[in-house]
């Protein structure tokens, strides 16, 4: 009697012990887990606090930490810079977005459909060669893209540009959307068809609201890449009027000998980091679904 009585203190002393443990190792997790995330948000933090100091403030050498007052005077001076001030570039980064991301998730949902549900000579082959894209970094095709643009008469323009950001786009959407049409089962489909419904009906009606994750996934990706682009921007837009957000940050100068406007860049930094981050927030919990749902299916 004694001896179980021994053993059981033993097994309770024992599992105190590896509770103990585990919430040791959970609180250590978030304190690692903090750490990291004050790592990251300290750029956004101190850029925020830059943007609300004075003018003069922001250029002083050592730097202050805090502003002496709050100022909003580096976003007045954003939107009287330059002969359109930032509100034409905002709506410039707008517009390139915004068709970047529906050329991008129409385009890849029809591709992503196409080589999931049907069969045609050499689909893998040229599945693979999609892929493959991805390997190519961007800028070594810029040229190419540039002479095709410039061809078709859409240098200059906010449409070509959101062309060739398109072009960047479709291989990785193409990819997710596959996967997220594959990780569908095909009996759903079938039904459907035994109901009448016709390919294009069967995506529209039904497919759609399956794979949306991997539908808002593409849209995401596509928006913040499209956003902050700069090289391609740079170089197929030649009209100060219709630089994107990204170009016209670059040309943020005050002086005779061209300094950097450090107060008004900060404020421009926090100006174009806020589109992307409310859209992330507000859609993250599809955008996980969709990288962890479709893009590792097989």
């Amino acid at each position: 009697m004694t001896a179980t009585v021994i053993d059981a203190q033993a097994e309770r002393s024992q599992q105190e012990i590896r509770r103990l443990r585990q919430r040791t190792l959970l609180w250590l997790r978030y304190v690692i887990l903090v750490v990291l995330a004050l790592l990251f948000l300290f750029p956004i933090a101190w850029s925020f606090i830059n943007s609300l100091k004075l003018p003069a403030e922001a250029l002083a050498v050592p730097p202050t930490y805090l502003p002496s007052e709050i100022s909003l005077k580096n976003y007045d001076e954003l939107t009287t810079y330059g002969k359109i001030g930032i509100a034409q570039h905002v709506y410039n980064s707008t517009v390139v977005a915004l068709i970047t991301v529906a050329g991008s998730v129409i385009l890849s949902t029809l591709g992503g459909y196409g080589f999931a549900r049907f069969d045609f000579p050499a689909k893998n082959v040229l599945f693979i060669m999609v892929l493959s894209t991805l390997m190519i970094p961007f800028q070594s095709i810029l040229i190419p893209l540039f002479v095709m643009i410039v061809q078709v008469d859409l240098h200059d323009t906010l449409f070509g540009l959101a062309l060739v950001y398109i072009t960047f786009q479709l291989p990785f959407g193409i990819f997710l959307m596959r996967n997220s049409f594959l990780a569908v089962p095909h009996e759903i489909e079938e039904s459907a068809l035994l109901d009448g419904c016709s390919s294009l009906s069967i995506l529209y009606r039904l497919m759609l609201r399956l794979v949306l994750p991997g539908i808002v996934t593409v849209a995401i990706y596509a928006f913040i890449n499209s956003w902050n682009e700069f090289l391609a921007a740079l170089i197929f837009m030649s009209d100060q009027d219709k630089f994107t957000l990204p170009v016209f940050l670059t040309t943020i100068r005050y002086g005779i000998w061209g300094d950097v406007n450090w107060g008004a860049l900060q404020a421009g930094v926090i100006v174009s980091i806020v589109p992307s981050l409310a859209i992330f927030l507000a859609l993250q919990r599809y955008y996980m679904d969709g990288l962890m749902g479709g893009a590792v299916k097989n």
